[in-house]
């Protein structure tokens, strides 16, 4: 008994010799965002991993492009996919821990010629079995078969978080594409409003140079405004046409046209969110959460590598019924058993084993690599997002006071030329300078409303 239990506890130390213990390492990034980041920072707002989708977008039509991007996109289904092929083979590694057993019977009849018969006379030989069966079951002292079982199941915990990190991006993806075709529908609209206000310009100047009162250079003038309002309308046109085409493929069918975006303006805001911390934020990112259990199962690797320099113990036994008569197979003295264990014991590999055991730790040190460059990425993503919601947000309400400032300007510039104080000119100067005004005002909201939804994405939101 002594013996027994002196063998368990050599056999329990060196088992924990042979699996390497995971520690997570620490977060190679600075534990507040920086200050440019954190004065935009919201109190009182839940964190984007604590908002469901359906809750951060509040348009009714942009969720329902999102539900059939998520029923019909081919890499998200593929990614499905990948995570049901990765669990089925993590269960293929975990059977490994537990007997096999099997069923066998097996008949022999064969005759034995009179040159081989003991006495002269050729007979009929016969022999019946029926038994259960273990065939080769590593008995897992060193943990190596449970080291293998550990990273299968490291590698299909990866696989659901890469799967919820695709789920996060696309539907990033998606609602990124519909806000900028919301966009183009508005500057096309914009265009044509101002195609057709340059029309009438242009009528009323052709009549005025008819009855000998305009000049020839405020009709060329606003013929030019007429053609350029005309090229943007076909710029627009044609990006709208490829905005549409981009979320058909995102969708993955082509999207009803009743919720396709008219104007940016029509489109719901967004739910806010807060930033929250580094080192609370960051580590629930799908991302960074499949770089951890990568390395997870790099350590899980080196136990198995470790164990390869120890026996290998396996069993194989069985237990049934040998007659050489069928009708007295399962009589008590047919009873019939066999054990047979093996030991497996590595003398000499041309150091195979210990190159084994080096491309382990190298894998591990490259999936710790990994696993921080994930997180540097993901804490630059998030200053970024955080710097840029501060900036666009003041760049939107100077752009909104420039175009109140240039729509004034234009109001009177067209008065002072009716009552034929300025010339055209300044007309023309100001008309064009309320149009940029106005498209960069429209393009400012689609960027403040797109990095909402990117610092959404990279806070981790969206699962």
């Amino acid at each position: 008994m002594k013996r027994i239990i002196l063998t368990l506890v050599m056999t329990a130390a060196l088992t924990g010799c042979v699996q390497p213990r995971y520690k997570r390492p620490a977060m190679p990034v600075a534990p507040q965002w920086p200050t440019s980041a954190a004065t935009d920072m919201n109190t009182g707002v839940p964190e984007a991993a604590d908002v469901k989708w359906e809750d951060f977008f509040t348009d009714e039509k942009l969720r329902s492009v999102l539900k059939l991007a998520l029923e019909n996109n081919r890499d998200l289904r593929i990614a499905a996919l990948n995570v049901e092929r990765v669990q089925a083979l993590y269960r293929i590694q975990r059977a490994q821990q537990v007997p096999n057993v099997g069923a066998a019977a097996e008949g022999q009849v064969y005759r034995v010629p009179r040159n081989l018969s003991p006495n002269g006379q050729a007979y009929n030989s016969e022999q019946y079995t029926v038994g259960l069966g273990v065939a080769g079951w590593e008995l897992d002292l060193f943990g190596r078969v449970r080291s293998l079982k550990n990273v299968a199941l490291q590698q299909y915990l990866a696989s659901q978080q890469a799967r919820s990190g695709a789920q996060i991006s696309l539907v990033a993806a998606v609602a990124n594409t519909y806000l900028t075709l919301a966009a183009d529908h508005e500057n096309l609209r914009l265009a044509q409003t101002t195609l057709e206000a340059q029309q009438s310009s242009y009528e009323l100047i052709r009549r005025s140079r008819e009855a000998g009162i305009g000049s020839d250079l405020d009709l060329r003038q606003a013929q030019s405004q007429v053609e350029a309002a005309r090229v943007d309308v076909a710029r627009y046109s044609a990006q709208a046409e490829t905005d549409r085409n981009a979320l058909n493929l995102l969708v993955g069918i082509p999207v009803p046209a009743d919720l396709l975006p008219l104007q940016l303006a029509a489109v719901s805001p967004v739910k806010e969110i807060s930033a929250g911390v580094p080192s609370t934020v960051l580590l629930r990112r799908p991302d960074i959460l499949s770089a951890e259990h990568q390395l997870r199962a790099a350590y899980a690797n080196i136990g198995a590598a470790r164990a390869a320099f120890f026996p290998r113990i396996a069993l194989t036994a069985s237990a049934g019924f040998l007659s050489g008569d069928l009708s007295g197979l399962f009589k008590d003295n047919a009873k019939t058993w066999n054990f047979v264990p093996q030991v497996g014991l590595p003398i000499f590999d041309a150091g195979a084993r210990r190159a084994n055991l080096r491309v382990a730790n190298v894998d591990r040190e490259t999936a710790l690599a990994e696993y921080e460059r994930t997180i540097q990425s993901a804490f630059r993503e998030v200053s970024d997002s955080l710097t840029l919601r501060t900036r666009l947000a003041e760049q939107e309400a100077s752009q909104q006071a420039l175009v109140d400032a240039l729509d004034h300007t234009y109001r009177l510039s067209e008065a002072r030329y009716k009552a034929g104080i300025d010339s055209y000119l300044s007309v023309l100067v100001a008309q064009r300078s309320l149009y940029a005004a106005q498209q960069g005002l429209v393009n400012l909201r689609m960027a403040k409303l797109a990095n909402t939804v990117t610092l959404y994405k990279v806070l981790g939101g969206g699962a």
